[in-house]
């Protein structure tokens, strides 16, 4: 591509607005890396690009793909996570391959069996660019859909862009570490439920610690969220998936996941998913509700049964963090019994170790179970530091 038209493309860029200056960020909310189009542009100009995008993918109200196609960036195809291209699947719904009817681009499904680009997949591309909102959480399969396209770009001598977001629960680390018996799709990688990096910091984790297959390293490039820290409250403007709705849901998450092992219900199937928990022990908490099918929970646990707990929806979420209390409290008031978890195996896989599980049978309280935490995390803090990215 001839020097000329990158400029001309530049130009265009900056004349409808899609750039930002440092002194731009210094006025604004935080600047994610897709909306820093004249920083990433260059590197794309004039390569074969495919994109791992979903509903997300948004800057000015219109989606990466069709921006990029506007200025004549030769996207090839689409590779969709959980949830689809268009994010409307069920939690775990299998998801076909197709083709997105505005753009006519081919798309290729990553979840279900084919959760890794094939070698056939990446023919004829040059660069894949990843820009998908997370939340922060090492049980949401965007993640783990960022290590298996990692491992493929390595594999295939192919690069990768992350157009970097906030982590709407970066603000703090805590959790059991994931052992390596225990990793699937739900987590692949040793960190805690609550890993506190964006998905670039945790990218270059990945790399610099070797965690991808055979410790291979992919050729990574990282754009950063610019006018972000740690430490900022964080608003997602676009929910990340059917059932995480809002803030107040995104903020519950790290703690309601945990039951979707058990016989509780954490409010798919109604208007208050992960902010309301409840199960069908009548007298319960102080709140009831009833599932039903609604799109992205077509068949909710506990389907139009009448469920009694608590409603979340007032609780401040930065104050509670990454919290054991409704586990306890559900668990001691069904009885304590192996059959509170209906799925032990599924159970295990989302902590990332069966010993929470098993000191729970034992009697265990959340103390005694958070100090065999301590050691696993303080040593994952010190990995952590030297990837992070925001200071």
């Amino acid at each position: 591509m001839h020097r000329f038209y990158k400029l001309f493309i530049l130009s265009l860029v900056i004349s409808l607005g899609w750039c930002s200056t440092d002194a731009e960020a210094q006025n604004s909310k935080a600047i994610p890396g897709d909306q820093q189009i004249d920083t990433y542009l260059p590197l794309i100009f004039d390569k074969r690009v495919a994109l791992v995008v979903n509903h997300t993918s948004v800057l000015n109200k219109t989606h990466l793909a069709d921006t990029l196609l506007s200025l004549k960036v030769p996207i090839k195809k689409i590779f969709a996570p959980e949830h689809g291209f268009r994010g409307t699947a069920d939690a775990g719904a299998h998801i076909d391959n197709g083709k997105d009817e505005k753009t006519g681009l081919p798309i290729i499904s990553l979840y279900g069996s084919h959760k890794k680009p094939t070698k056939a997949d990446l023919d004829g591309i040059d660069v894949v660019i990843f820009d998908i909102q997370d939340v922060g959480t090492r049980f949401y399969t965007y993640s783990s859909t960022l290590h298996y396209v990692m491992e493929a770009c390595a594999e295939n001598s192919v690069k990768l862009i992350i157009l970097d977001r906030p982590n709407p629960n970066g603000h703090y680390v805590d959790g059991p570490i994931l052992e390596k018996e225990f990793a699937s799709f739900v987590g692949l990688n040793p960190t805690p439920v609550v890993h506190g990096c964006t998905l670039g910091e945790l990218a270059k984790m990945m790399n610099g610690e070797a965690w991808l297959d055979r410790g291979i390293q992919c050729d990574l490039t990282v754009i950063p969220v610019k006018k972000y820290k740690h430490s900022d409250k964080v608003h997602i403007s676009i929910a990340p998936s059917p059932n995480l709705p809002n803030d107040q849901a995104i903020g519950l998450y790290p703690s309601l996941c945990l039951f979707e092992g058990t016989n509780v219900s954490i409010g798919r199937g109604t208007n208050k998913q992960f902010q309301v928990v409840g199960t069908n022990v009548e007298g319960l908490g102080d709140f009831s509700f009833t599932p039903e099918p609604k799109p992205g929970a077509m068949d909710p646990p506990l389907k139009g049964k009448p469920c009694y707990g608590f409603d979340l929806t007032q609780i401040d979420t930065r104050q509670l963090g990454f919290s054991l209390k409704y586990l306890f409290y559900f668990f001691e008031k069904t009885g304590k019994k192996e059959s509170f978890f209906t799925s032990p195996s599924f159970f295990d896989k989302l902590a990332g170790t069966d010993e929470l599980r098993k000191m729970m049978l034992e009697g265990k309280s959340e103390k005694e179970i958070r100090d065999t935490w301590k050691e696993g995390l303080r040593e994952y803090r010190k990995i952590r530091e030297k990837y992070l990215i925001y200071r």
